[in-house]
């Protein structure tokens, strides 16, 4: 029965996401044609924030204290639902995207990616692996750079294994490692269903970055085993 309602409930709010998010867009493309950066990442963060109102859902956060405005990251992040993104860009704004292509085809929402230095995944042919390398590490020398090192949403709540990708720009720019854990999102809309869940609580969990120099002299496996270990010891 309350599957029922929050679904009856869910289509008119996705309408009123859909607005929302029209209007941003044109306000954005406005911003970017006048070549405002500064606006078009407060912007994009009140937007991110306006999703969560919209939907009546408050985010706890902990550990904003461990980012340093002044630093850049590799910021690591499990993946469970499309909430995920802007609940990362309600609290850092400016973050530069690498994540599935396909995502840019996404009415309204591909284009603010567009805007936010979205390095889309391509097929992993050498050609396009280098590339997407070069642009990743083009990025990270302005931006911090978020990865979900899942690759994809899971689709039954656990944190499934993690790719290398975050590793090759670990290992090429030397930016520490920031890991994110996102609580509550899976529960909140997952992949496999239509409709928005109001009783999930919301919880973002920002642990203390982890220095180049913890990880010296460590294999890619042991890399991802410690970051992935931390973002799971935080996981509800």
């Amino acid at each position: 029965m309350r599957s029922k309602l929050y679904a009856a409930i869910s289509i008119p709010l996705f309408a009123i996401l859909y607005l929302d998010t029209v209007v941003v867009v044109l306000t954005l493309l406005i911003f970017a044609w006048l070549h405002w950066k500064g606006p078009i990442r407060v912007l994009s963060q009140l937007w991110a924030k306006s999703v969560f109102l919209i939907i009546g859902k408050k985010i706890h956060l902990q550990g904003k204290e461990n980012i340093n405005k002044s630093d850049k990251y590799i910021l690591v992040a499990n993946h469970s639902s499309l909430f995920d993104i802007m609940a990362i860009m309600s609290f850092y704004p400016g973050v530069s995207w690498f994540g599935h292509e396909r995502l840019l085809k996404v009415p309204l929402f591909g284009k603010i990616l567009m805007m936010t230095n979205y390095v889309p995944f391509r097929k992993p042919t050498l050609k396009n692996t280098k590339l997407m390398m070069e642009q990743l590490v083009l990025k990270s020398d302005n931006h911090t750079v978020a990865i979900f090192p899942e690759g994809t949403r899971t689709t039954d709540g656990e944190i499934k294994n993690f790719f290398k990708g975050f590793i090759y720009l670990f290992r090429s720019t030397e930016t520490a490692i920031l890991p994110v854990t996102l609580n509550g999102f899976y529960k909140l809309k997952p992949k496999t269903r239509f409709y928005i869940n109001f009783d999930s609580k919301l919880d973002i969990v920002i642990h203390k970055p982890i220095r180049s120099e913890e990880l010296i002299g460590k294999t890619d496996d042991e890399i991802i085993e410690t970051v992935k270990n931390i973002i799971e010891g935080a996981y509800k």
